[in-house]
């Protein structure tokens, strides 16, 4: 099949979910002997025309000239460029500032799409752009031939709003089973000596609150918050506000996938407070890299981890795990966790759901 990804800034990842799951999943196809193209930004850092055997197309993206309204007309230019490539499948990850071209999609194309989590919810958006996000939603569901949730959650709703069936496929994770302690000296802490966060920072995923309870806490553990904390003012409001907990370091987004995994297997706690959305990625990164997690209390993260976590609601929960609960006490949480991954998450096992599911629409 003649395959293309729209819907993420590029690959290799440099950014996000979406395009760690493109980055992995658009390589499968590739040694499956399928034609894959993938959307690129212009600004993306990786410039060749192949990756690993992905073919890249980059469109124009305007975004940081005029801001959001960048990502529009980037979205537009890829849906401009798929109408000429005879796509049999297109799959869009997301809907946020594509669907409203949705009457220039490639008509002979089977339109697949990932609904993400539910956008329009997120409380860092105004009540005019929540309206606009659930619309725009509402025209991801009309313009598909078929749709994709990654969580039974994400599920349910579509099949209550819009009375619309959509196949179960979650996000995935890489086992992680060969921790390197040299790894994590570049960022000057001891192992299971500091806990830790990995979050977008943004008010709801909870860093916060997580804060709030480190700044109450007696325990004065390193604490290190990864995640890109220059790129908007709550961000900025954040460090502000910590600047005195001298624990708290905020170190930037990282994007080395090894890192990550080292850093999240030699933690104590690894604090999750999405609290929006499907099968958030990094929290089955957390599971697979044997991490004790600590999770924001909702139906999303207890539907996967279950009884594997602690849960949180306020900063007192937060204070008090950080002073009473351990990583060496709980290892089954950990294994269970980790077993979970292995049976349910791996990357193999949901590229080869995505590709089986293709060949479904095909048929």
């Amino acid at each position: 099949m003649k395959i293309g990804i729209l819907g993420t800034r590029g690959i290799p990842n440099y950014h996000g979910g979406f395009e760690q799951f493109a980055e992995f999943f658009s390589v499968y196809l590739a040694q499956n002997n399928h034609e894959v193209y993938v959307y690129n930004s212009s600004k993306h850092p990786y410039q060749d025309k192949v990756f690993k055997g992905v073919n890249i197309i980059h469109c124009k993206d305007p975004e940081d000239k005029i801001g959001t309204a960048g990502q529009f007309i980037y979205d537009l230019n890829c849906i401009l460029d798929a109408r000429k490539q005879r796509f049999d499948i297109l799959l869009q990850l997301g809907y946020t500032s594509s669907t409203v071209w949705y009457k220039l999609l490639p008509k002979k194309a089977t339109i697949i799409t990932n609904m993400d989590g539910l956008e329009w919810k997120r409380s860092k958006y105004s009540n005019n752009v929540q309206r606009f996000l659930k619309y725009a939603e509402k025209l991801g569901v009309k313009s598909s031939d078929y749709l994709i949730s990654d969580s039974i959650g994400i599920q349910k709703y579509l099949k209550k709003e819009y009375n619309v069936d959509s196949k179960y496929i979650a996000y995935g994770a890489e086992l992680f089973d060969t921790p390197n302690i040299d790894v994590i000296k570049e960022y000057q802490v001891e192992p299971y000596n500091y806990n830790m966060l990995i979050a977008r920072l943004e008010p709801e995923n909870n860093i916060e609150t997580i804060l709030d309870g480190v700044a109450l806490s007696d325990k004065k553990m390193t604490f290190l918050v990864v995640g890109k904390h220059d790129v908007n003012s709550f961000g900025a409001y954040l460090k502000d506000k910590f600047q005195t907990s001298e624990n708290i370091k905020f170190i930037g987004g990282i994007y080395n996938l090894e890192h990550l995994n080292n850093l999240r297997y030699f933690s104590n706690l690894y604090f999750h407070g999405h609290s929006v959305g499907g099968t958030n990625p990094s929290l089955l990164e957390a599971m697979s890299s044997k991490a004790l997690i600590v999770a924001n209390n909702n139906d999303f993260n207890k539907s996967i981890l279950q009884d594997n976590a602690f849960y949180f609601e306020s900063p007192e929960d937060i204070k008090f795990h950080l002073e009473h609960t351990s990583k060496k006490e709980h290892t089954i949480k950990i294994e269970n966790c980790f077993n979970q991954i292995e049976k349910n998450f791996s990357w193999n096992s949901i590229n080869k759901k995505y590709l089986d599911f293709f060949y479904e629409c095909q048929r």
